[in-house]
């Protein structure tokens, strides 16, 4: 079943054309512990902008290989995107962006990614 999203504001939404996820990513690299993402990996053709795509800013760190996208009104990142293993594009999108999923209800995945 599809889902939908948005930033803060609501400048910037997207939907999603899989199923909504049963677990997410939760990692301690210095940008992810700073603003607490939920993500959830998916192919990067399962995800559309629907508006707000000229209120999108890139913001890159450490390799530089993946585009955090965050809206430059209310500063609220609903993904990021990069290349996965094998060469596949994927979109990281924010689950704390999605009002219909139950946050609690989600298996969290602890990453190490400080150590990456």
């Amino acid at each position: 079943m599809a889902f939908e999203g948005s930033c803060h504001c609501g400048a910037v939404t997207f939907h999603v054309d899989a199923d909504r996820p049963v677990g997410a990513m939760s990692c301690n690299c210095s940008h992810c512990r700073r603003k607490g993402f939920l993500l959830a990996f998916l192919p990067a053709e399962t995800f559309t902008v629907t508006a707000g795509a000229d209120r999108l800013t890139s913001y890159f760190f450490n390799k530089h290989v993946i585009r955090h996208q965050f809206c430059a009104v209310c500063g609220c990142e609903t993904h990021a995107e990069g290349t996965g293993p094998g060469g596949v594009r994927t979109t990281a999108v924010n689950l704390r962006c999605v009002p219909s999923i139950d946050l609690d209800s989600l298996a969290i995945e602890e990453i190490d990614g400080a150590r990456f």
